[in-house]
């Protein structure tokens, strides 16, 4: 006979760690629409999500099954993305008015970088988006380098194509790498997560102090 400390035993499993199939038909589709919004708008972290997937597929019963899928899912997702961001720009290079898609665009560029793509672009030609999408926030400036060079929706997307595999490779890896050194999914997570937000942040921090000793540089000394 079942004991009361059994039923609840295994109901504490099932709330805490759901089945695979249930993990799998929500998380999939949860990563990939997530992706999808954060390559239009800046307000998921998309490199931590890909991290945080790859950490509960390691640990998953067929875990090289499920690797490829989030790798598969956050690649195209970020692909569609990164195609409907360019396809909105564009609609803005056209328009004597502009648009609000490409307006955001120049708004999340700064000057320095956009200069710095621009030349990249200029001397590496599509190539140049792979590093884009590898680089931390160097995804806008390069796209909005290929948007005001007039450069079209095809060219563009043959190599978005091979920047979205390496950047759905690099953040898997983070997270492969946050799993295999803990032995509770959560903690890898929490591993991954922390290192692709400290990644990402690095080069906004980095350009604020360059920019703080610049001006005490230029200061005049008391």
């Amino acid at each position: 006979m079942t004991s009361l400390s059994e039923i609840a035993d295994v109901v504490a499993r099932q709330v805490v760690a759901p089945p695979e199939a249930t993990q799998q038909a929500v998380g999939y589709p949860s990563l990939f629409l997530l992706v999808v919004v954060g390559s239009l708008v800046p307000v998921v972290p998309t490199g931590a999500l890909v991290s945080g997937a790859a950490v509960v597929a390691l640990h998953q019963s067929l875990p090289v099954f499920s690797l490829l899928t989030v790798f598969g899912v956050a690649a195209f997702a970020a692909f569609l993305g990164d195609i409907g961001l360019y396809w909105l720009g564009k609609r803005g290079v056209g328009s004597k008015n502009g648009s609000r898609w490409l307006a955001a665009l120049r708004e999340r560029a700064a000057p320095e970088r956009l200069e710095q793509a621009d030349r990249k672009l200029r001397e590496h030609g599509v190539a140049v988006l792979v590093l884009s999408r590898l680089v931390p926030a160097g995804r806008i400036p390069v796209m909005l380098a290929c948007l005001l060079a007039r450069m079209p929706l095809r060219t563009f997307a043959r190599g978005d194509v091979f920047a979205c595999l390496a950047w759905a490779a690099a953040y898997q890896l983070i997270g492969i790498a946050g799993g295999a050194l803990f032995p509770e999914p959560w903690e890898g997570i929490a591993a991954a997560v922390g290192l692709t937000l400290v990644i990402s942040a690095a080069p906004s921090v980095w350009r604020r102090l360059r920019a703080r000793g610049r001006e005490r540089a230029s200061a005049p000394e008391a």
